[in-house]
């Protein structure tokens, strides 16, 4: 029987990679004076709750995952290139992680709404056409912006260790050693990658609003708001079926989109970028290892 591994995420931040496991994480950043620094933490009490198994509500933890440990490791790495009295912390990373989901859902979830509605009410279109409108829009919104952002050049390199952080999970899963030189010969796509959640959640939301029959400006927005939970519940579920079927040949135009878009979040990176995923992985399954030896009873 094949020995079940252990499902790892990661994240790409400024100058380095965060990896996470089941109940620890750990992220490493380059320095700039070349060194590599890493930081390591036990996931809350919230990962190990039973909650986090149950299909339908875990969607909603990797949701809380990607909000509030993603910018805890953005926070960490973006002070590790600062000097310090510039670094970001207590009630400015707060007011950064409320700021950056009110945009998220401002630009993503209600501009389309707008103009959508806009149109509904010059053109006489109906309901069916308003919402697919919408949800064109919506679309069109995240590849732009996934593009424009890459064109900046440090986002270029964060790009790259994005593909660093795949690589090394890549490599890890097909029982490869975690060598630079070995890493770099694996994909830079991965099929439970952000970036496809993100997508997921933006044409299930095409999906699932088209049902929804005419209604005013106001409850629609409110709409697009309340139903966010749902749809990145259900978004993971999907991802998570369409990663165990990747293997199978009539699942693969599934999942095609999902690793397309991940071209644009992704690049080839470098040796440096590929030692720095590989020592953020590396800290953190040593920690889950240890975890596993020695569960905890909290």
């Amino acid at each position: 029987m094949t020995e079940k591994l252990p499902t790892y995420g990661g994240q790409a931040v400024i100058e380095g990679v965060m990896m996470r496991g089941a109940q620890n994480w750990a992220v490493a950043v380059r320095t700039p004076d070349s060194s590599i620094i890493v930081k390591k933490e036990r996931l809350g009490r919230l990962y190990r709750s039973k909650w986090i198994k149950v299909p339908f509500v875990r969607g909603l933890f990797v949701l809380w995952d990607a909000l509030v440990l993603g910018i805890n490791a953005l926070t960490y790495s973006a002070n590790m290139q600062a000097e310090e009295d510039e670094r970001i912390e207590g009630a400015s990373a707060v007011l950064t992680l409320v700021f950056s989901l009110s945009l998220g859902i401002a630009i993503f979830f209600l501009l389309p709404v707008g103009v959508a509605f806009a149109f509904e009410a010059f053109l006489h279109l109906s309901t069916g056409w308003v919402n697919l409108i919408e949800g064109i829009l919506r679309l069109a919104l995240l590849i732009g912006y996934i593009w424009a952002i890459g064109q900046l050049p440090d986002i270029r390199r964060v790009y790259g260790y994005h593909g660093a952080e795949h690589k090394t999970i890549n490599a890890f899963e097909s029982g490869a050693s975690l060598e630079p030189e070995v890493v770099k010969e694996f994909p830079r796509e991965h099929p439970r990658c952000g970036t496809a959640f993100l997508l997921t959640v933006v044409v299930f939301s095409i999906l699932f609003f088209s049902f929804l029959g005419p209604m005013p400006l106001l409850p629609r927005l409110l709409s697009r708001i309340i139903f966010v939970p749902f749809l990145a519940a259900l978004a993971y579920e999907y991802i998570r079926l369409t990663a165990k079927w990747i293997n199978h040949t009539w699942a693969k135009p599934l999942i095609a989109p999902n690793l397309w878009l991940q071209r644009l979040t992704t690049r080839e990176p470098d040796e440096s970028m590929l030692e720095v995923a590989i020592a953020a992985f590396e800290a953190m399954r040593l920690d889950e290892l240890r975890t596993e030896e020695k569960p905890s009873t909290d």
